[in-house]
């Protein structure tokens, strides 16, 4: 299924997918949504890109290793739970800070730094074994 039209949509369809994850994963405090489903429509859309374009193109695309973003959202997701432990609470309790920006006051929680940790093991963790399984069936 590697013809020119999937070849030409998909770096868009991809860039509208990561574009969609990220509302899903902003949105995921409010509403439905949030770090888990957000991750698997980002690793989704790479794993599009991959099978439109292959996998080099892809890992020149995000960057840095797969397992390397998986990792840096584990420590974002514990940061974010030792943070309340540094406040007195317990383990994992929501904090807020509101500061104001440009005169609009914006929310920012360890809820929401952990949700943004989910996202980036879920991207890391299914990019790295489409990868995987793209690789291997080229060979």
């Amino acid at each position: 299924m590697n013809t020119v039209i999937f070849r030409t949509v998909a770096p868009y369809l991809a860039s509208l997918m990561v574009l969609f994850s990220i509302f899903v994963l902003l949105r995921g405090h409010n509403e439905p949504g949030g770090g888990f489903i957000g991750g698997l429509i980002a690793a989704s859309a790479l794993a599009i890109y991959g099978i439109a374009c292959g996998v080099a193109p892809v890992r020149r695309a995000i960057y840095f290793h797969p397992l390397q973003i998986a990792a840096f959202g584990l420590f974002l997701a514990a940061v974010a739970g030792l943070m309340s432990l540094a406040g007195g609470n317990a383990f994992m309790t929501g904090l807020w800070v509101f500061p104001e920006i440009g005169g609009v006051e914006l929310a920012l929680s360890t809820p929401m730094m952990f949700d943004i940790g989910v996202y980036c093991v879920v991207v890391g963790a299914i990019t790295s074994i489409a990868l995987a399984l793209e690789e291997r069936e080229v060979e």
